[in-house]
């Protein structure tokens, strides 16, 4: 049987990415089938180190492990050392990018310039090169030299201030969005650029801003200023729109012992109010819905109370109401619906063994993805200069000595 084609085979990215935004992105093609090499000093990149706690992990803390925040964001991708500090390193990486499709990096604003490996560098290497850097304010406004992570992206892009209580401090939302949410439209601008590549022969520089990210993934609640003119308020666990759209207690003192209802269409509400026990609410329009909040929270929350999180979700799921258990990261990580549709997997780390693994967040039909442990550090080294350079075990043990690889 012929060998299964991956989407993005044939396309070799370099990697000089660290931490989360980039190697997200990387980590994604990766999954679709592109040729990954990671560029790391010789150490290794800060990331494998990110969030060490001895209290949380002492073993990693013990025994040098490198971190899962790591693993986690580097799947499918093969590892050399390379030292950019030093001139015979950069030497190396151009003469790599003679046959890259994708350099990428999120370095802090400046960096690959003052390193002369820079767009306009390397484009005159490879013109056909697509170059992406990923920063947190991007270029071409007043804050583009500042730096950024997560939390900073989210907080000037708009998330922190409509996220939390009505009447409490801003919050920052949990998931990591402002670095994957960068790294997943970065892959997504990749991608284009490889399509006009392919049509004009040209490659292109991208320019991804973590906070101009944030302001995307907001799009939908911005509306109500440029409607109203007024800021976002914060509702809690419900919303600006229609209800119920909200969450509600059940049964039990576990405190994600909640589930959503997003039953905001009439058929939908109509149904809610019948499971409930309240057809005498049932016909209410959506506009009266919305100013009996007061009202239809504790009527619904009389029913949900009385039934766990995953019965009151079964039944009203069963009847056609949108509605969704509260699921914590333990429960997230031991779904059944997660496990069997391969998002929640187990994979096999050299020092980890066998462990939790995320997988591909999309599926295509012709191309199946296989996970593949993140790299050790230079893990590839040998093949990878033999493949690329050419270079011979005593060429690398020379480069090994002057401590370039």
């Amino acid at each position: 049987m012929a060998q299964i084609k991956k989407a993005l085979e044939g396309i070799h990215i370099l990697d000089l990415t660290m931490y989360e935004a980039g190697p997200s992105c990387t980590e994604l093609l990766a999954f679709l089938g592109a040729d990954v090499i990671k560029i790391e000093p010789p150490g290794g990149e800060p990331g494998r180190k990110s969030g060490v706690i001895p209290s949380m992990d002492p073993e990693e803390y013990a025994h040098d492990y490198d971190s899962w925040l790591f693993i986690l964001l580097n799947a499918n991708k093969r590892s050399i050392t390379l030292n950019l500090k030093s001139e015979k390193g950069r030497a190396i990486l151009k003469e790599m990018v003679k046959k890259a499709d994708v350099v990428i990096s999120n370095y802090s604003p400046g960096t690959t310039k003052r390193m002369g490996i820079d767009y306009s560098v390397l484009s005159r290497i490879n013109p056909g090169l697509v170059y992406a850097e990923i920063s947190g304010f991007g270029t071409g406004g007043p804050y583009s030299q500042f730096t950024a992570f997560d939390a900073i992206a989210k907080a000037a892009g708009g998330a922190f201030s409509n996220t939390g209580a009505p009447e409490g401090p801003p919050i920052n939302p949990g998931p990591i969005i402002g670095d994957t949410g960068a790294g997943v439209h970065t892959a997504v601008a990749i991608l284009a650029a490889l399509r006009f590549r392919d049509i004009t022969g040209q490659g292109q520089a991208i320019d991804v801003s973590m906070t101009d990210n944030i302001i995307n993934l907001n799009r939908s609640p911005l509306r109500y200023t440029i409607v109203t003119g007024k800021p976002v308020p914060r509702m809690g666990g419900s919303g600006l729109g229609g209800y119920p759209w909200d969450i509600f207690r059940c049964k039990g003192d576990d405190p994600d012992a909640y589930i959503f209802i997003g039953a905001i269409r009439d058929h939908q509400y109509a149904a809610l109010m019948k499971i409930v026990g309240r057809e005498d609410l049932g016909k209410l329009d959506a506009d009266t819905r919305n100013t009996k909040r007061a009202l239809l929270k504790p009527a619904i929350e009389a029913w949900t109370s009385t039934l766990d999180k995953m019965e009151a979700f079964r039944i009203l799921a069963e009847e056609g109401v949108p509605v969704a258990p509260v699921l914590n990261s333990v429960e997230v990580l031991n779904n059944p619906h997660f496990i069997q549709k391969g998002i929640v997997l187990e994979s096999i780390h050299p020092q980890r063994g066998k462990h939790k693994m995320i997988g591909c967040p999309v599926q295509l039909s012709k191309s199946p993805v296989e996970v593949i442990p993140a790299p050790m550090v230079g893990q590839h080294n040998e093949e990878i200069y033999r493949e690329w350079l050419g270079l011979k075990p005593e060429e690398l043990g020379k480069l090994k000595e002057e401590k370039v690889i």
